[in-house]
């Protein structure tokens, strides 16, 4: 996984599915509008893309249900050459907080972030074998406060559990954090200032009061 350019092998793999007749089929995990803005805009021209909302670890269920509401405005105003549909995944806070468990004191990018990241592809990949598509991924990488390294060994690691290909990503190369901003503005999507757990939040406020 050393020094992987995770850009370069998804424009690899683009252009051989540019020269084939059939347009491929992905589930998307997003974590939010604003961070699945550019990645949709990016990608819907080779995918037919299943977004899957699925983000136990926000902690109070009026943050969860603004930002799947977010989501699902963004879908229904941006223009896609290929067709996206939105999947929302059931709402269990309690399943983040059982695998925060031990690391509640851990920094952002750590190990609780690392189970998160885990939680949350786990249930991508495993609705994606059962959908059938043909490739998994998820909008994570385009934060730049997201380990890309971590995420795509997660999600290599999930693909040979469920025999479904992952799609590689660094999403924030080529601009892409900076274009995902530029598209938050011109859909005024609400940006949330952390990642929407309560460790997070506590972190960020802690920060604050410095």
């Amino acid at each position: 996984m050393i020094n992987r350019n995770f850009q370069k092998e998804m424009d690899s793999l683009i252009s051989k599915l540019k020269a084939e007749d059939k347009v491929p089929t992905l589930m998307l995990h997003s974590c939010c509008a604003p961070c699945s803005s550019y990645v949709l805009e990016y990608l819907s021209e080779y995918f037919r893309i299943m977004v899957v909302y699925y983000n136990p670890n926000i902690s109070k269920i009026e943050e969860y249900d603004l930002r799947l509401a977010e989501q699902k405005r963004l879908i229904e105003q941006m223009p896609f050459k290929n067709p996206v549909t939105l999947i929302a995944g059931e709402y269990n806070p309690l399943e983040f907080f059982e695998i925060a468990k031990g690391l509640e004191d851990c920094r952002e990018r750590g190990k609780r972030c690392h189970r998160c990241y885990r939680l949350r592809l786990e249930y991508t990949a495993k609705l994606a074998k059962e959908k059938g598509t043909d490739y998994f991924a998820t909008t994570l990488t385009l934060s730049p406060l997201k380990d890309a390294k971590v995420i795509n060994e997660i999600g290599e690691e999930l693909s040979k559990k469920y025999d479904t290909p992952y799609l590689a990503s660094d999403f924030k190369k080529k601009e892409g954090y900076k274009r995902s901003l530029e598209l938050s503005k011109e859909y005024n999507l609400y940006r949330q200032s952390f990642c929407g757990c309560i460790y997070s939040q506590r972190e960020k406020n802690k920060k604050e009061d410095l």
